[in-house]
């Protein structure tokens, strides 16, 4: 959902009235945990930044930097935070959020960026603070949309509006199935296995007492914003990677989840332009733009063009291609999308475009800082499945660019920490639980 403004808030209120083949080996990091990492059939996770010449020690000192400045980093001193640098905060000793800085708000799609962070990273506390905050505050508990989680809420956890945005769910729910295997299930709401469950079944199985369910029963993609808006998808929603995980920790869905691996992929393969790689942010189940219904008619909208949300969209492919093997689509979707912004200059293109290329106009392109951070992190991950020979100057634009930090510092920061734990090859499947067997 995208994150500049309360995007259609009182719209999306009104219309509210692995199976996979893995294979084991030790964890790299050196923290005492029970799980143990799973690895994709081809062995290892790739380490973009090793191969674009860094040394481990340099690589590991900045994920632990971004890491630092972003959770514990200065919190700001004016009224706003926009002079800080930390996007994570306390609410009371065992509840913590991520905080929206620009909007002032607490957002699914934050919440569940960091709790895989977290668990990616081993930080158990702020993990447990971070789903205390999401589960007490955010989880809607009655209602057509129940396990599911309010959009947005204030930062002392008061639910602004009551629709959802399922990439935040989809996060949220694959971290707590990492958890479960890293950490094991304990009590209350940290039995995060079952938690995990809780929401994954929802997302099929809402209708079955009168409510509305997260994922479309023909097309098997997850819709915009349940309750109201769920004719249409958006691409960057589509986890083709997180399925895979989905239908090993959710048994009794099995057969819809493989069904939305290949629906995922499907659509990630349509949405992008052939000759840009450019995708929209929202999109018809078929791959086609779609028009925010708020704003149906002007050109330089959000949603059938290329802006925040669809920036993730070349990273939702190519996690993909890290953990389970590269595909020959991923391969040609990342090499046409890398090819674009070549021509359009490694370290200077700008934010936000017509999908045929064409920059958005100049009022509609005032991102700051208009090489945008976020998107270079998410653009770095194409050198997972990319050939092009230009791959590795996107995995150095990233090594190059400075945490984020003021007010642009969160939906940045998040996508500028998931890059660093991509190229890292630090981005892991933390799954079957220690101690449960393995699907072969």
């Amino acid at each position: 959902m995208r994150r500049t403004t309360k995007l259609g808030a009182a719209l999306l209120s009104a219309t509210a009235a692995l199976t996979a083949t893995v294979a084991t080996a030790s964890s790299a990091d050196a923290s005492p945990s029970p799980g143990t990492p799973v690895l994709h059939r081809g062995g290892h996770y790739p380490d973009l930044f090793k191969q674009a010449g860094y040394r481990e020690p340099q690589i590991k000192a900045r994920l632990d930097a971004a890491w630092q400045q972003l959770f514990h980093g200065t919190p700001g001193t004016d009224a706003t935070r926009s002079d800080g640098q930390r996007i994570y905060y306390q609410l009371t000793p065992d509840m913590a959020y991520v905080e929206d800085i620009g909007n002032q708000d607490v957002r699914t799609e934050g919440m569940g960026y960091a709790m895989m962070m977290a668990v990616q990273l081993g930080h158990k506390r702020e993990f447990d603070a971070l789903w205390n905050f999401a589960k007490t505050k955010m989880q809607l508990q009655s209602g057509p949309t129940q396990y599911f989680f309010a959009w947005h809420t204030d930062t002392t956890g008061k639910i602004i509006d009551p629709g959802v945005a399922p990439d935040g769910d989809q996060w949220i729910a694959a971290a707590l199935s990492f958890a479960a295997g890293r950490w094991g299930d304990q009590g209350g709401i940290y039995n995060y296995g079952k938690e995990a469950r809780q929401i994954l079944h929802a997302m099929w199985h809402e209708s079955d007492h009168g409510g509305v369910n997260m994922f479309d029963a023909a097309s098997y993609l997850p819709t915009f914003s349940p309750p109201g808006l769920v004719s249409f998808s958006d691409p960057s929603y589509a986890l083709p990677a997180f399925y895979r995980i989905f239908a090993a920790v959710d048994p009794a869905d099995k057969d819809l989840w493989n069904h939305a691996v290949t629906a995922g992929e499907k659509l990630l393969q349509n949405a992008y332009n052939p000759q840009t790689g450019l995708a929209p942010c929202y999109s018809t189940f078929g791959g086609k733009p779609q028009p925010a219904p708020w704003d149906p008619t002007n050109p330089d909208g959000y949603g059938q063009n290329f802006q925040e949300d669809a920036w993730r969209v070349v990273a939702n492919a190519n996690v993909d291609a890290s953990w389970f093997g590269v595909q020959p689509w991923q391969t040609k979707y990342s090499n046409t999308l890398e090819d674009f912004f070549v021509g359009q200059g490694v370290t200077t293109y700008v934010s936000r475009y017509h999908l045929d290329g064409t920059p958005l106009a100049q009022g509609q392109n005032t991102y700051e800082p208009a090489h945008a951070q976020g998107l270079v992190a998410m653009n770095s991950s194409s050198a997972i499945s990319a050939t092009n020979p230009h791959r590795l100057e996107f995995v150095r634009d990233l090594w190059n660019t400075p945490v984020p930090s003021g007010q642009a510092r969160y939906y940045d920061g998040m996508l500028y920490m998931l890059g660093m734990l991509y190229d890292s090859g630090s981005f892991r499947i933390w799954w079957p639980p220690h101690g449960q067997p393995q699907s072969h």
